[in-house]
């Protein structure tokens, strides 16, 4: 039956913990990810703990879901952090600062939260005696640039900025301490993820608003890059397979869709969407000092043990997020009282 697709093991009940009535702490709830981790914890009936500081997480993305608590705390505060652990039966940590240009101008801001956040909130877990699994959820940016496609698991780690520095550094740790202690855990690493619940001005989101505001010429930086897009719900699906399958303790798991796609063919696919003709000019300013210049993931090891696949084609991903971009506008919030003097997002908004 070890080969049997992730719904027919499920109705089984082969290597499957039901998270039906399960107690979840999920750390950065109110973000991109987390928003849509709780929404399907609440499909499938689990009593969800969100813990999240509001940094970059809005309310709104959680509002309206039954059974949600909230609790308003930084991953570094001990006693908060202890209170949200009592009685949980399952946390997925998601909690992170995780824009790349602002780890250029506070590296330590960076470490304190991605790295001994991290350590608190499992170290924490590991003292209950009731959190039955920790997911922690990595990036595709600890591998760096790839030295061969598509990048698994056992692809070497070679960080390129101070945030896949920190997240790494965490990974290390969560091992460590599975291993020292008996814990079980899961290390989820996700390729780029995008669609609704916007936190962040990652590119996609940057590049639809530019078309938006009526540009046809887009100003963006190292468009000769590649990345491996997957639609948050895909992902989100992937991180809870990750609860609740055993055969995930104790590994490492890429998510992605193991199709790369370069930046400029992503900026002429979204204008061709939006019915915009364009040119692109290099900003300058936007081009990062030890760039990325491609992630393409093999997403096998997902297949095997999660029984995942990401079902949601590139361009449909892409509407939507168009769509929601249209109606709910885009905000960024500020976390560090200035962002980089590469890029600063403070007066977006649309709609």
């Amino acid at each position: 039956m070890e080969n049997l697709p992730y719904e027919t093991r499920q109705q089984l009940g082969e290597n499957i913990l039901i998270l039906e009535d399960a107690r979840v702490l999920v750390t950065g709830g109110a973000g991109f990810i987390g928003s849509e981790v709780v929404r399907q914890l609440c499909e499938k009936k689990a009593h969800v703990t969100v813990l999240d500081n509001f940094s970059s997480g809005k309310r709104k993305y959680i509002e309206g879901f039954d059974d949600v608590e909230v609790i308003e705390s930084d991953i570094c505060d001990e006693e908060k952090i202890s209170t949200a652990l009592k009685d949980q039966e399952f946390v997925t940590h998601l909690a992170a600062l995780p824009f790349i240009p602002d780890s250029y101008n506070f590296p330590q801001e960076f470490f304190n939260i991605n790295t001994i956040g991290t350590i608190n909130i499992i170290w924490q877990s590991i003292q209950t005696g009731s959190v039955e699994r920790f997911v922690h959820i990595s990036t595709s940016e600890v591998y760096g640039s790839s030295k061969y496609i598509p990048m698994d698991e056992d692809h070497p780690t070679l960080p390129h900025s101070t945030y896949a520095v920190s997240k790494l550094a965490a990974d290390r740790a969560v091992f460590t301490m599975h291993k020292e202690h008996g814990f079980p855990v899961v290390i989820i690493r996700p390729f780029n993820s995008f669609g609704p619940n916007i936190t962040q001005p990652y590119i996609i989101p940057e590049i639809i608003l530019q078309l938006l505001n009526g540009n046809s010429t887009l100003h963006l930086g190292n468009v000769e890059s590649s990345r491996d897009f997957t639609f948050v719900s895909d992902t989100a699906k992937g991180i809870i397979l990750a609860l609740s399958e055993k055969r995930a303790i104790g590994e490492t798991i890429n998510l992605g869709r193991s199709v790369d796609i370069k930046i400029r063919d992503l900026a002429f696919l979204l204008a061709e969407l939006m019915g915009k003709e364009i040119r692109i000019e290099t900003d300058h300013a936007r081009l990062r000092p030890f760039d990325v210049e491609r992630l393409c993931c093999s997403n096998k090891k997902a297949e095997e043990l999660l029984g995942w696949r990401p079902i949601v084609p590139l361009e449909d991903g892409l509407k939507s997020t168009i769509e929601w971009i249209k109606n709910e506008g885009l905000s960024f919030k500020d976390p560090f009282g200035g962002w980089t003097k590469t890029y600063n997002p403070r007066s977006i908004k649309f709609g």
